[in-house]
C-alpha cells in the first residue's frame, strides 16, 4: 500500500500533534505516525506529555494534594475528618483514566481534522520521485511518501550509568507514576522539576523523601530569591534535600538500594532506600528514525540539528520539540509545531523563547517567564524590583495559602517588563498575564493601570507592577 500525503508527521506528542493539525487546517494532506500503546495495545497518542509525563504527574499532585489537605488542613476550615485512608489503587486509576481521555481526544482530532493515523513507528526509507519515502511498522505497517517530514520523536529519560531502569526499583519518571505500594523511604537524584514533583507526591502520600542534587545551587535557574524561598517551604514540608552531592556506585539488592554518597562539606554517607527515582535530565529519542541512510545531521548530543526556523539540513524535513534544541517542554514543543506547519504553508510561523513560560507544580506552584534577577545583574543590565507578598493576598488569605510572593523586574529607563517570576498559589495561571504583557514588549505601568478583579490572586501580579515603581497599595 502507498499513500502519499503534503506532510507527514513522526509523532504524535505535543509538537507532533500540533503540528498535523495546523498543517491539516491550512487545507494540507496530513498523516501522523505514533507508537505509543495504552494497555490494551491500542494507540495513545499524546507523547511522553499525555502518557507518562505533564498530564499523569499533574492528576497524581492534584490527588495526593487532596489526601494533604484532609489529613492537615482541613480541620482549620472547620471540617472534622477522622480516619483518612488511601485507596492509590483508586488513585492511580484516576490517573490513567484522565491520561485515556487525553489520548482519545488527539484520536477525536485528528479525525476532525481529517488527518490519515497510522499506529506504529515511521522511518526514512530512502527518496522515491523527489518525495520523502517513509515506512510504517509494527502495529500497522504501510508506506508512505511525502513532500515535507516533521520529525517529532521527543525524548527518553536519561540513566546513570551502569544503572538501568527496571521501572519496579530503580525508577523513571514512568516508574514513578506507577508505584503499587507507598514506599516508606524514597530516594530521588535530582532536585529539578521531576524530582521535585514526584517527590512531593509521594511525600504527601507518607513515604519518607530524600532528594539528593549534584549541583551546589538549588534549583540554579530559577530566580534565587525564588529558590530560597522555595528550599525553605519544601524542608519544611518535609523533603529532605542535599545540594553538591557526589554519588557513588548504587548497589540493588531485591529489597532495598544503597546510594552512596559524598556531601556538600566533604563526608561520606549513605542513603538506604526502598525505591529510587532517577531524574538527571532527559535525551532525544531518534532510535529507529534510520536517519543515517538518508544524512539526517544529529549534533554531538544526539538531537537533530535545525536552523532558526527548524529546517534539518535534508530538503523540506522539519523537527520539533524535545529532538531539537531549546527547553524540553510541551508548549514549546506546540508552538513550533504550529509555526513549522505555517511556515510549510508558505506563511511565518513565529517562536519567542524570550517568552516561553516554566512551571513546576509543587505546592506552592513556581512560574517565571523571561530573565532572572541574577541574569540581569550578570549582563549589566540596570533594572528595577517590585514583588508583593500573597500573605497581603485578600484572595490567598480565603483559600487558606499565603506562602509565596509575585516579583517583577522592568527596565531602569523604558519599564519594559523583562521578567516575571511567581512562587505561590496557582502560579501556572498567573504567568501567562506575564507572558502576554512581554510578548507585546509592555511595561510594569501597563500592568499596574489595568484593572483586577477583587478578591483575586491576580491582584498580585499588579501589585507587583506597583511595587515597581515603589507605590503598592496593599503592603
Amino acid at each position: 500500500m502507498s499513500n502519499h500525503f503534503d506532510v507527514v508527521v513522526i509523532g504524535a506528542g505535543p509538537g507532533g500533534y500540533i503540528a498535523a493539525i495546523r498543517a491539516a487546517q491550512l487545507g494540507k494532506s496530513v498523516a501522523c505516525i505514533d507508537a505509543w500503546q495504552n494497555g490494551q495495545g491500542g494507540p495513545a497518542p499524546g507523547g511522553t506529555c499525555t502518557n507518562v509525563g505533564c498530564i499523569p504527574s499533574k492528576a497524581l499532585l492534584q490527588s495526593s494534594e487532596h489526601f494533604d489537605q484532609a489529613n492537615h488542613h482541613f480541620s482549620e476550615h472547620g471540617i472534622e475528618v477522622k480516619g483518612v485512608s488511601l485507596k492509590l489503587e483508586t488513585m492511580i486509576g484516576r490517573k490513567n483514566n484522565v491520561v485515556k481521555q487525553n489520548n482519545d481526544g488527539i484520536l477525536y482530532l485528528f479525525k476532525k481534522n481529517k488527518i490519515a493515523f497510522f499506529h506504529g513507528k515511521g522511518s526514512f526509507a530512502g527518496q522515491v520521485d523527489g518525495k520523502w519515502a517513509i515506512k510504517v511498522s509494527g502495529t500497522t505497517e504501510a508506506d508512505l511518501t511525502a513532500t515535507h517530514v516533521v520529525i517529532a520523536t521527543g525524548s527518553s529519560a536519561r540513566e546513570l550509568p551502569g544503572l538501568p531502569f527496571d521501572e519496579q526499583q530503580i525508577l523513571s519518571n514512568d516508574g514513578a507514576l506507577n508505584i503499587g505500594s507507598v514506599p516508606k523511604t524514597l530516594g530521588v537524584i535530582g532536585a529539578g522539576v521531576i524530582g521535585l514533583e514526584m517527590g512531593s507526591v509521594w511525600r504527601r502520600l507518607g513515604a519518607d523523601v530524600t532528594i539528593l542534587e549534584a549541583m551546589p545551587e538549588f534549583l540554579a535557574a530559577v530566580d534565587s530569591q525564588v529558590a530560597k524561598e522555595a528550599h525553605k517551604l519544601f524542608s519544611k514540608q518535609g523533603l529532605k534535600i542535599s545540594m553538591g552531592v557526589k554519588i557513588g556506585e548504587i548497589k540493588k539488592t531485591a529489597k532495598q538500594i544503597t546510594v552512596p554518597y559524598v556531601d556538600a562539606a566533604g563526608t561520606e554517607q549513605k542513603l538506604v532506600v526502598d525505591k529510587l527515582i532517577v531524574s538527571i535530565g532527559r535525551v532525544p529519542y531518534t532510535g529507529g528514525l534510520n536517519a543515517e541512510s538518508v544524512g539526517l545531521k544529529l549534533d554531538q548530543r544526539g538531537f537533530v540539528e535545525v536552523d532558526g526556523d527548524c529546517k534539518t539540513n535534508l530538503s523540506n524535513v522539519w523537527a520539533v520539540g524535545d529532538v531539537v534544541r531549546g527547553p524540553m517542554l510541551a508548549h514549546k514543543a506546540e508552538e513550533e509545531g504550529v509555526a513549522v506547519a505555517e511556515r510549510i504553508a508558505g506563511q511565518h510561523g513565529h517562536v519567542n523563547f524570550n517568552t516561553i513560560p516554566w512551571v513546576i507544580y509543587t505546592s506552592p506552584e513556581i512560574a517565571w517567564v523571561g530573565q532572572t534577577e541574577q541574569q540581569l545583574k550578570a549582563a549589566g543590565h540596570e533594572y528595577k524590583s517590585g514583588s508583593f507578598p500573597f500573605l497581603a493576598n485578600g484572595r490567598a488569605r480565603a483559600l487558606g495559602d499565603t506562602t509565596g510572593f509575585v516579583k517583577i523586574l522592568a527596565d531602569a529607563k523604558t519599564d519594559e517588563v523583562l521578567g516575571v517570576h511567581i512562587i505561590g498559589p496557582m502560579a501556572s495561571e498567573l504567568i501567562a498575564e506575564a507572558v502576554t504583557i512581554m510578548e507585546f514588549r509592555g511595561a510594569a505601568e501597563d500592568i499596574a493601570r489595568i484593572c483586577h478583579a477583587h478578591p483575586t490572586l491576580s491582584e498580585s501580579m499588579k501589585e507587583a507592577a506597583l511595587a515597581v515603581d515603589k507605590r503598592t497599595l496593599n503592603f
